[in-house]
């Protein structure tokens, strides 16, 4: 059940050296192409990016929390084509968040590295640091890199005593049950 893979799901940021399998890959694949998008327009993009010397050059791609994607056997790149929706942040959110629980349900861990309106360095961003990189075509921007592979350590689930349920309204805000 989905509420399983929620409460066993972590961002996972130290991988074991081990490949993910093809058959793998191809079910997380076909999760983010099964993606909802507003009215259908499916502006996102992905790239499968597996070669070990790509992962440790996009792992520079920010100054602060992209190193670990050097020790990923995997990631996914989540791009998008700005002019075939307004908004296609909200679609790549929700085909990231699906390549998250994907990764999850098949005993994967995975983390997201957020690259749109981050900073290389003082001079480049990081999505031109990745899309040069990557050799993306113009017009399209990207979102965030998923970094997947097999843990390397055990985590457990948060706690259900850590959820914030006191952030729930009921019928207006403030309102509690």
């Amino acid at each position: 059940m989905l509420i399983e893979v929620l409460r066993q799901r972590r961002s996972i940021r130290q991988y074991q050296q081990k490949a993910v399998e093809q058959a793998k890959i191809d079910i997380l694949v076909e999760s983010v192409l099964r993606s909802p998008s507003s009215r259908g327009l499916n502006p996102w993009e992905f790239i499968v990016v597996k070669n070990t010397e790509t992962l440790a050059e996009l792992a520079k791609s920010k100054a602060h929390g992209s190193s670990f994607l050097k020790g990923a056997p995997l990631a996914i790149v989540v791009c998008a084509d700005p002019t075939k929706s307004d908004i296609w942040v909200e679609d790549t959110a929700i085909a990231s968040l699906i390549l998250h629980l994907s990764a999850a349900d098949l005993g994967l861990g995975s983390c997201w590295i957020q690259i749109r309106n981050r900073p290389h360095d003082e001079q480049s961003s990081s999505e031109a640091f990745v899309v040069k990189t990557l050799g993306i075509k113009p017009g399209i921007v990207v979102e965030a890199i998923i970094a997947i592979g097999y843990p390397a350590d055990k985590v457990e689930g948060r706690d259900s005593s850590s959820l914030l349920y006191e952030r729930v309204s009921y019928e207006e805000y403030g309102k509690k049950q």
